[in-house]
């Protein structure tokens, strides 16, 4: 039998909680992001959930969020693979502005499809800004090219999935229960291939912070399930306020 898997989008940062473009830049949680990792491991903890091995992104929320939802289930020692692949969507030149100033400077019709459209990155950041991949030792390691200077949704799809395909599909099918920690942006691209969202229809759905989202699957690892654990109704707030952030999708 496959094995079950369970996303969990980090808890909310110091850049949610302050309204700006965050991507690739590695900010810590906020007290109330700690809270919600700490609730989602306990959510997870009371539908019987145990792990064999997990994945995080190599940015800070991810990997504490990781953490405190580990410690509540009383898994701190779970092995993890951490990857590049699971980061969150760069967001090139937008990168540390304020999403409503944004949307007021550029309109709002402008920064919705930046930030929301499948196939339109934002403008890309120049290969010396701060904000460039290759400025930041933890991607020392990479050929300079595959680091991205700004990225759509479908640039987020192109890496994330060699990432499922080789890393936690195999796990799956051997029979492992799997947590994946990271962003808004990889899981959708991950959701958008499990569950099959058209490239129309994926600019409308949002992850919640902190609410894990279970998958089961039959022997060739299609999604026979898919569910937010915990209060219905806590997670459709969470999702809604995504959802209004910019003052839109």
């Amino acid at each position: 039998m496959t094995g079950t898997l369970v996303i969990l989008r980090h808890g909310q940062s110091t850049w949610n909680l302050a309204n700006l473009f965050t991507g690739w830049h590695d900010v810590p949680l906020t007290p109330q992001g700690e809270q919600e990792a700490i609730a989602a491991g306990r959510t997870m903890a009371e539908a019987g959930l145990r792990f064999d091995t997990s994945h995080t992104s190599l940015q800070t929320r991810a990997v504490v969020t990781h953490h405190l939802a580990l410690a509540e289930l009383g898994q701190v020692w779970l092995p993890v693979d951490r990857h590049w692949r699971l980061n969150e969507r760069h967001y090139g030149a937008l990168t540390g502005l304020d999403k409503k100033e944004t949307a007021e400077r550029h309109g709002a019709d402008q920064v919705h499809l930046w930030r929301r459209s499948y196939d339109v990155p934002p403008p890309p950041v120049d290969p010396d800004d701060p904000e460039h991949p290759r400025n930041d030792e933890r991607y020392r390691h990479l050929p300079p090219d595959v680091l991205p200077a700004s990225e759509c949704l479908r640039d987020v799809v192109a890496r994330v999935l060699p990432y499922w395909y080789d890393s936690i599909a195999p796990q799956l099918l051997a029979g492992l229960d799997v947590l994946v920690t990271a962003h808004g942006n990889s899981l959708r691209a991950l959701l958008k291939h499990l569950e099959g969202v058209a490239d129309d229809d994926i600019p409308e759905v949002n992850i919640p912070t902190g609410a894990p989202r279970r998958y089961l699957f039959d022997d060739d690892l299609t999604v026979t399930s898919a569910d937010y654990l915990g209060d219905p109704e806590a997670v459709a707030a969470a999702a809604a306020e995504v959802a209004a952030q910019a003052g839109g999708p």
